[in-house]
């Protein structure tokens, strides 16, 4: 007898390899954790770094997905604010509230986390993943949740409103808090100010809606994709450039005379980063959203910032990000925020594969995973069976 649970789940085995979906074991939770049944993912091109190897080594074999919402199904001990039930999105930085860094107001970047994180585990620095053998998996960014039910920290598991569909709450922990969070906590972007938006994907698509709410005028956005374009004028861009390098300058530049108050780099190329900063106006801030795969080093003007034009990153929002996730899934539910607006591709954990291949070409915005049909895309509280 024992308390794992067998399960379906989308497996890296090694950098470069397909995704296989297999039976995997699930232990259950321990003190401080939440057994979770997954309605539905987002698949972010963060999962496909760490799948073709850019950060790192010897992070297989694991089971991917790091955005994703569904239901409680069980809680460890000291849990108190979820119970069976419970609607979720989850929050792939669950801060500890005490090292330096979430002392200083930058949760994001909690140590504690990052550590377990690098290690491929949960909290406690063990997985509760394993293949039918006993040998481990490691989890990835504590979710896990190309999977149909994942063990994640307490602090991974935010509630949500009863009345956002799950496929939609799905969007909120990764796309929607990182977009959202670089536009107001790490440029402040004020009404009025202008913005130039580099790469309309899935987080790029939420950097446009967010410069949008927060008033930006003109709001600009460049990529080379004609329907991510059409995508970002529908989310409020009122200016769309198909172009990039030189070009993409020249344009921005022209429509912006001396250029923007603030650019945002959201596709994660050492390019893309130059072309953030060169349409900046003196005193002009850039913000660095995109992941870039390791070794990748970025070239930039020196004699610029006798113009006092400012580069910096931005991790997941740059700031509390359970905090910012349940906010925004108050916007979404109040009709603020369209988190539907950014999907161009839906699928199950078999087209995992399909959908990391148009991440490679560059093709489609967000493509959400729908791992349970039958809670992903209801607004009533379901019935909740454990798994079997």
């Amino acid at each position: 007898m024992t308390d794992e649970r067998v399960m379906r789940a989308a497996v890296l085995h090694a950098a470069g390899e397909l995704l296989r979906v297999e039976d995997v074991l699930l232990g259950p939770p321990r003190p401080g954790e939440v057994l979770v049944r997954v309605a539905a993912a987002g698949v972010c091109h963060t999962d496909l770094h760490l799948a073709e190897g850019h950060l790192g080594d010897g992070r297989w074999p694991i089971v991917l997905g790091h955005e994703g919402a569904g239901v409680v199904e069980s809680a460890g001990e000291e849990v108190d604010h979820v119970v069976p039930g419970d609607l979720v999105a989850f929050c792939f930085v669950p801060s500890c509230g005490s090292c330096p860094q979430c002392l200083g107001g930058r949760r994001a970047l909690c140590t504690a986390a990052a550590e377990a994180s690098r290690a491929g585990t949960l909290l406690d620095g063990t997985t509760r993943l394993s293949f039918p053998d006993g040998s481990p998996i490691q989890h990835f960014n504590f979710v896990s949740c190309f999977a149909e039910r994942c063990v994640v920290p307490a602090g991974s598991a935010v509630p949500i409103p009863a009345a956002l569909p799950l496929r939609d709450a799905a969007l909120l922990g990764c796309g929607a808090v990182t977009g959202f969070g670089a536009v107001r906590n790490a440029a402040g972007v004020v009404r009025g100010e202008s913005v130039c938006v580099v790469g309309c994907g899935g987080v790029g698509l939420q950097v446009v809606a967010a410069a949008r709410l927060a008033g930006a005028d003109p709001l600009i956005a460049v990529d080379l994709d004609e329907t991510k374009l059409e995508r970002a004028r529908g989310r409020g861009a009122g200016h769309v450039v198909r172009a990039e390098g030189p070009e993409a300058v020249e344009v921005v530049r022209g429509l912006v005379e001396g250029g923007v108050d603030h650019a945002f780099e959201v596709v994660g190329r050492a390019d893309t980063i130059r072309t953030a900063f060169d349409v900046l106006r003196p005193g002009g801030s850039a913000v660095v959203v995109g992941i870039v795969p390791r070794g990748v080093e970025v070239s930039l003007p020196a004699q610029d910032f006798i113009q006092e034009k400012k580069i910096r990153g931005s991790y997941y929002g740059s700031g509390d990000p359970a905090r910012d996730l349940a906010e925004l899934a108050s916007f979404a539910v109040d009709g603020v925020l369209d988190l539907d607006g950014v999907v161009s591709h839906v699928t199950d954990l078999d087209g995992i594969g399909v959908a990391f291949d148009r991440l490679r070409r560059g093709e489609g915005a967000r493509t959400i995973v729908i791992v349970d049909p039958t809670v992903a895309g209801t607004v009533e509280r379901s019935p909740v069976n454990g798994p079997s």
